[in-house]
């Protein structure tokens, strides 16, 4: 019998008020057929650990059932809840909807097309207490098409890594395991799912990664495609500038401002000496447009980073958000005195 199709009573989630130990997260789309097998398989992974869990599915809109039979289970189980987005919002905003409802001290993410196992959810969440922030899944040896899925995966894992600096095999990897904290810190959109090490990376997170099983589809097709590289790729600036330049925009925007007015500025000197000096007829020379060009480009691209600075500090301020994270506070033993 497959692992993925033992079943498993439900066990009951903690009811006194005391966190679980574990929100295990399960974007949903179109997968009617692998989830009774997915449900069955992270509950009995998660019971044979002993852990008090709980399964949080969000259907991403789909249309072929899933949603009904999700909350048809939701009412049974004790162990499952379902978030049924109002339309396909897509990865990213259904992951964020999950960390937003999970109630555990870990998470897990994983995707629901049975190609991640379960089974491996309790390694990751025991490097998980070894200290590190977030352990990300490595699929050592991928069940994938090597020309359409694993060659163009290794060419996107290691640009990623080296314009991140967070050197992972397999970025693409769902299944991972985050502490609670990490997750609520990380604001999600667009396609950052993707770039969640990353992101945790900013926010100042040790991460690791584990060789993880992978196994082949056994139901439906891939919803991936070339389609959506564009996306990735603008996202991947995105991360790029956020590490660099989150909280002092002014550094890019107004270095390339002040350079681009000084270009103009000495182009419109040597501009006026010819014109002075010389005696020569400048108004017809691309080079007088070039340094009015370069002179307003200079003057925006300065204002802009002034803005960009001022709506920053609005975003931090507003939200009460600090620019730095502290992972520990060491202070001395406080002196009982007598």
């Amino acid at each position: 019998m497959s692992a993925f199709s033992v079943p498993k009573p439900p066990i009951a989630i903690d009811t006194n008020g005391d966190r679980l130990d574990v929100s295990a997260i399960v974007p949903i789309y179109n997968e009617i057929e692998s989830l009774p097998h997915l449900v069955a398989a992270i509950a009995a992974a998660l019971q044979t650990a002993g852990l008090r869990y709980e399964i949080i599915c969000v259907d991403d809109g789909s249309t072929d059932g899933s949603p009904e039979w999700l909350k048809q289970q939701a009412k049974l189980r004790s162990d499952l809840r379902a978030v049924l987005l109002r339309r396909n919002y897509g990865q990213t905003p259904a992951m964020a909807a999950g960390f937003k409802h999970a109630r555990g001290k870990a998470i897990v993410t994983l995707d629901g097309d049975l190609q991640n196992d379960p089974a491996d959810i309790p390694m990751l969440l025991a490097k998980l207490e070894e200290g590190y922030d977030l352990v990300s899944g490595w699929r050592k040896n991928r069940q994938d098409a090597k020309l359409t899925r694993i060659l163009p995966s290794k060419m996107a894992n290691w640009i990623i890594g080296r314009v991140t600096e967070v050197e992972l095999h397999d970025y693409g990897c769902s299944l991972k395991a985050y502490r609670a904290e990490l997750a609520a810190d990380m604001n999600l959109y667009g396609e950052l799912h993707r770039f969640l090490p990353a992101l945790a990376y900013i926010e100042g997170a040790r991460i690791t990664e584990l060789p993880v099983r992978h196994h082949p589809r056994r139901f439906g097709q891939s919803k991936y495609g070339l389609g959506r590289t564009f996306r990735v790729l603008m996202d991947l600036l995105t991360i790029w500038f956020m590490k660099k330049f989150l909280t002092r925009p002014m550094h890019v925007f107004g270095l390339l401002g002040l350079g681009s007015m000084a270009v103009g500025g000495s182009l419109g000197i040597y501009l006026t000496a010819l014109k002075l000096l010389f005696g020569q007829s400048i108004g017809d020379r691309p080079l007088l447009s070039l340094a009015v060009l370069l002179l307003v480009t200079g003057v925006q691209l300065f204002c802009f980073g002034l803005l960009a600075e001022l709506l920053m500090r609005t975003y931090h301020e507003s939200q009460d958000r600090p620019i730095y994270r502290v992972r520990e506070v060491a202070e001395p033993e406080e002196t009982v005195k007598n």
